[in-house]
């Protein structure tokens, strides 16, 4: 029997789907947090619901850069307060024992997804990160690097990490053209290479095509260190400019949750230990997924459950 960390799913696309306002906001589900905060409660319950023993907060976009561009800076640690009291509301009404689950605080890019040339300089890039980490240290276990697209992007987070000896898995997303390099056309070897002498002790590939993830993953298996993923289920994810929002972005149709958990299956046979989903991986996906390794001897997991968090970002 393996131990697998098993996230959440789509948790900012799932959100979104449920508003109640047909059109997206550049901030994402974070703004329908703002509007209709029960309904983030009801996402989070039936992820939990569905078998998930990590669940993600809901603060993908508030950093400090997308929150003055479209938001109100004023509400940075608001934001982050109110993802916490939602998913703890929710733990309460699953009646879920807290020790068997993981809260994970989110450390995405800070402008913007999948596009590099975004990303601030490396210093800036750090003193961000120390602000995110120091207001959802308070709320979580341990953190998401989310949707990394550049190796100096995801160093910055790792650094500003180490600062807290706070824990965390490392999540980079790589382009969906069989190419194995990161969004920035870095090469994947060379970001395991770079990500690893930093002190991280856990790999993922995430919010890319399943299929990429197939072709991608024995890179990660050949690091030595714990690894896994969680694709995304869009279309393409080239309307998505800075600026613009999932309004632009489609779900594919040919994804089904036999699909999915078809190349889940393929991963686990390199090794992978950490899975979940992204973007369009909705609770029915996961509940699914739950069945289909439960049923194949698999034992689910938190992160702190697996043991996996000694040491990482630690020393």
């Amino acid at each position: 029997m393996t131990d697998i960390i098993f996230l959440d799913g789509g948790l900012g696309q799932e959100i979104h789907h449920r508003s109640s306002n047909p059109n997206a906001h550049p901030l994402w589900s974070l703004q329908v947090m703002y509007d209709e905060p029960e309904l983030v409660t009801q996402v989070h319950y039936d992820f939990i619901k569905a078998g998930s023993k990590v669940l993600s907060l809901n603060n993908y976009t508030a950093t400090p850069q997308r929150l003055q561009k479209y938001g109100n800076p004023e509400q940075f640690s608001n934001s982050h307060k109110l993802a916490a009291s939602v998913l703890s509301q929710a733990i309460k009404q699953a009646d879920i024992n807290r020790c068997e689950i993981d809260i994970a605080g989110s450390l995405p890019p800070l402008v913007a997804s999948y596009v590099a040339s975004e990303a601030l300089d490396f210093e800036t890039s750090v003193e961000n990160y120390k602000a995110l980490i120091a207001v959802q240290k308070p709320y979580t276990d341990l953190f998401l690097i989310e949707t990394m697209s550049n190796i100096s992007e995801a160093k910055a987070v790792i650094t500003a990490l180490t600062e807290f000896k706070e824990h965390a898995l490392v999540g980079m997303t790589i382009c969906d053209d069989f190419s194995n390099t990161l969004r920035s056309g870095e090469a994947l070897e060379l970001a395991v290479a770079e990500i690893l002498a930093t002190g991280a002790s856990a790999l993922m590939l995430n919010c890319s095509y399943p299929e990429a993830i197939d072709n991608a993953l024995p890179i990660l298996a050949a690091s030595g260190v714990p690894f896994g993923a969680y694709a995304n289920g869009f279309t393409s994810i080239k309307a998505l400019t800075p600026g613009a929002t999932v309004d632009n972005l489609t779900g594919r149709q040919d994804l089904s949750k036999k699909r999915y958990a078809e190349h889940v299956l393929k991963w686990l046979d390199l090794g992978a230990t950490i899975i979940g989903g992204c973007c369009e991986i909705g609770p029915e996906y996961i509940r699914y997924l739950r069945d289909e390794l439960e049923n194949n001897g698999h034992h689910l997991v938190s992160a702190r459950q697996s043991g996996i968090l000694t040491g990482t970002f630690n020393s």
